[in-house]
């Protein structure tokens, strides 16, 4: 017995170094499939490979890597905070630790925020804030009020009175409540349900929820998603993201970047033979460009909507930054009801805004919400769920929220003060949109058109043939190269076009009109000294 279990160990452990062999050597046959196998790369076949250290230790590759990642990942862009951002943050470092630049500082003209820029907060929202953030203050008797009155409100919608508790996903009640308040004072009476406002992680968190929920289908049935050029780079980006397809329709730079019908037709027509369009994006007032739209426009744009069944998206992120003369914000959604039922009852509707931008500036706090107008019962179901998944926005965000759709009213201890600072800060926005414009149109080979509204100019910037085949030949967008030694040579910051999109043979930059008027016209001398000098160099 003791021979024959001998004998059988000894067939077993021969079979098992065998089987053990052959898949640890590489075969024998170089026609066999493990032959082809063990020819692909380990990372081609998805395994970690292994590397020999100094030390003679094996070393495993990254699990995640360039090659494994999501490739749609790597297709997002976004200029406003591109390489030329992150070589001004280089050189903020470089001055910091004494090396020697021809300027002194990095100014960084690339960025709507406000109070980077110097701009001042609103006081009655900061007093808000810190009371619901630290309530002994409540005991106070240096805040007024109509603060205090508006602090317990708040803490008494939060959780355990604390604005430290998660709230609804949909946001607090209570704020919500007041956010359609404000739009029906907005739009002149015209209803607004509580149930459809979300409030979201600034605008942005809102406009890539909607843009999931639009997104779907393979090949020629793939989503397709109207967007301006020049636009912000978050539309881009997400659709990348998404794996949408994008569909520009150019804005009309000659007549002060304003939208055309027929333009939104051909880039329609052009891209039903590759895609299935399902939404048109719009924003007004508009980032890049600064225009406004007029009201004929917006009921044009709705009537295109309606007739080719688009989903609307309006970003209004900048409706109180309204500058030029003559011009006015009018809402997509206020628009969509005047024009009677025919469009008030179908067309489908999301606008967008945000603490962000305006008056406010508070970029930090993410504060926004979004308005859904005849969006489908079993959607919104569906909206309601994916917005849990992030369990709700930043609370005090939600409460700022609400400060600013429900600001001091007249009688109230904060109201005179709260109107000065309003007042002055979009009194001083409006000069510098027009200071900006002037100086900019001094300068031979810029063409700025007026800055109607939001918070930026993008003027068109003629470069030099010989700049155009040195930035080829360095593998960089031309205005990119433009702007890149401007930041070298001035310390000034700015985005080129070519980060939001422009027409084929035309070069531009997004500037903000934020900085104080000393540093913005500081800014706008170096900007034309630099312009003059680069044309001269490559002429």
């Amino acid at each position: 017995l003791g021979s024959t279990y001998t004998t059988l160990i000894s067939v077993v452990s021969s079979k098992v170094t065998g089987v053990v062999r052959s898949l640890t050597s590489p075969p024998l046959s170089s026609s066999s499939p493990g032959r082809a196998l063990s020819s692909l790369s380990a990372t081609r076949r998805g395994l970690p490979q292994e590397k020999m250290s100094e030390n003679g230790m094996v070393s495993r590759a990254k699990v995640l890597t360039i090659d494994t990642m999501n490739p749609t990942v790597k297709k997002v862009e976004y200029a406003v905070r591109g390489p030329i951002v992150q070589r001004a943050v280089e050189l903020e470092r470089e001055l910091s630790e004494g090396m020697k630049k021809p300027f002194a500082e990095v100014i960084k003209a690339n960025i709507g925020d406000a109070h980077a820029m110097g701009q001042q907060p609103i006081t009655f929202f900061r007093q808000v804030l810190a009371l619901c953030s630290y309530p002994e203050l409540l005991n106070d008797s240096t805040f007024p009020e109509d603060a205090k009155s508006r602090a317990h409100r708040i803490l008494q919608s939060c959780g355990g009175n604390s604005m430290g508790s998660y709230s609804a996903s949909q946001g607090i009640d209570s704020v919500r409540q007041d956010v359609a308040r404000y739009i029906e004072r907005r739009d002149g009476g015209v209803p607004c349900d509580p149930d459809d406002i979300y409030l979201t992680t600034g605008a942005s968190d809102g406009i890539v929820t909607m843009l999931k929920l639009l997104v779907c289908g393979e090949g020629a049935a793939r989503t397709g998603v109207m967007i301006s050029i020049p636009q912000y780079p978050l539309y881009s980006a997400a659709l990348a993201e998404l794996g949408a397809v994008q569909i520009n329709y150019y804005l009309n730079e000659e007549t002060c970047w304003s939208l055309d019908i027929g333009e939104l037709q051909r880039a329609l027509d052009e891209a039903r033979q590759y895609c299935n369009p399902r939404a048109l994006c719009i924003i007004n007032p508009g980032n890049p460009t600064g225009q406004v739209q007029s009201r004929e426009c917006i009921e044009d744009v709705i009537r295109f909507a309606a007739k080719e069944r688009l989903f609307l998206m309006a970003d209004e992120v900048y409706q109180d930054n309204v500058y030029a003369e003559g011009c006015q914000f009018h809402s997509f959604k206020k628009v969509l009801f005047e024009m009677g039922p025919e469009y008030s009852n179908t067309v489908e509707l999301a606008s967008f805004h945000s603490t962000s931008k305006c008056y406010m500036g508070e970029c930090g706090f993410r504060g926004g919400y979004m308005e859904i107008i005849n969006m489908d019962d079993e959607v919104k179901a569906q909206l309601t769920k994916l917005v849990s998944v992030r369990l709700c926005p930043p609370v005090p965000g939600q409460a700022l929220m609400d400060l600013v759709v429900n600001p001091p009213q007249p009688g109230e201890p904060s109201y005179d003060n709260f109107i000065k600072e309003r007042t002055a800060t979009l009194s001083a926005l409006a000069q510098k949109a027009k200071l900006t414009e002037q100086v900019l149109n001094t300068v031979q080979g810029i063409s700025c058109n007026p800055v109607q509204g939001a918070m930026y100019s993008f003027p068109r910037i003629t470069i030099p043939e010989k700049a155009i085949k040195e930035a080829t030949d360095k593998g960089q967008q031309p205005d990119m190269f433009y702007c890149m030694k401007m930041l070298e040579e001035t310390g000034i910051c700015l985005v080129p076009g070519s980060g939001f999109g422009q027409k084929d043979g035309t070069y531009h930059f997004r500037m903000t009109i934020l900085p104080p008027n000393d540093k913005l016209q500081i800014l706008l001398n170096k900007v034309k000294e630099f312009h003059q000098r680069f044309t001269q160099q490559y002429s």
